[in-house]
């Protein structure tokens, strides 16, 4: 299946779904982007000859793969993925780009769940060099294969992961970032200071509050959840302080504020520096 793939469609514009487009065209693939926001289409004038921009998904007819990446809620996704599978041809693999939402039950809404797989690209998709490919309950050798090999032409390695929530990285990750909350709401210590204990202390590149802030909080609560509800397991609770940021609108970087401020302050309200 996989030597026959020339045209990807991807579904969702923003950040994740860009760059697996951009991935898409950088090897050579015949690419279709579809939102159903012209706005968010905007950056196709400029783009390359490959790639085509479409808010109409019937234009995914002739795709060999498509890729979501809208959403992470699973209702949406299910509505897609059954409006996906009477549009697309019989041969198409319908891959998701979910970080922690059931591939199984993703499948579930077409009548084809031997070519649904889960194909999560870490962010940005083009710098980032893993790729974890989930496997549902009805996940064909052969949509696995195609799949993996997709990814690897696009000089990405593969982990595969059984279909449990979380799957391998946020399984682990998420759960690091919630005790960092914790950590902090507990009165343990400062955000500084929890950030440098991890980054210093175990040679990670940012600490788990500033990864938060830049994952967006809303996303990491809404994974939370998912591991809380999937695995019924208490330590999987989401902090109340991660709750109250996201109440609150503080998202993280994409909002201006999560954790940290990175607003920049007007040197006109600054206080005066004392010497």
């Amino acid at each position: 299946m996989e030597e026959k793939m020339k045209v990807m469609g991807v579904v969702g514009s923003g950040q994740m779904g860009s760059g697996i487009a951009q991935l898409g065209v950088m090897d050579g693939l015949d690419v279709w982007l579809v939102d159903t926001d012209p706005d968010a289409l905007a950056v196709g004038t400029d783009a390359p000859r490959r790639l085509r921009c479409t808010s109409n998904l019937k234009d995914l007819h002739s795709a060999d793969i498509i890729v979501e990446a809208i959403v992470e809620s699973e209702d949406v996704k299910k509505k897609l993925f059954s409006e996906l599978d009477k549009i697309t041809k019989a041969s198409a693999i319908l891959a998701s780009n979910t970080s922690s939402i059931s591939i199984t039950r993703l499948a579930s809404a077409t009548s084809r769940p031997c070519q649904v797989i889960g194909m999560h690209f870490m962010n940005p998709p083009p710098l980032m060099k893993l790729v974890e490919v989930i496997r549902g309950a009805d996940t064909s050798d052969e949509t696995f294969r195609a799949t993996k090999a997709l990814a690897e032409r696009f000089g990405k390695t593969v982990v595969c992961s059984q279909d449990y929530a979380g799957f391998i990285v946020n399984r682990i990750l998420m759960p690091m970032i919630n005790e960092a909350f914790f950590t902090l709401y507990t009165g343990v210590a400062t955000k500084e200071d929890i950030d440098a204990g991890m980054k210093l202390g175990t040679n990670q590149p940012m600490g788990p509050l500033q990864l938060a802030d830049f994952i967006g909080l809303d996303v990491c609560l809404s994974i939370m959840k998912v591991l809380h509800t999937g695995l019924g397991d208490s330590k999987y609770a989401p902090c109340p302080l991660l709750v109250q940021y996201v109440d609150a609108g503080r998202l993280g970087k994409k909002r201006g504020i999560g954790v940290f401020d990175y607003r920049r302050v007007p040197e006109s309200v600054k206080p005066n520096a004392r010497l």
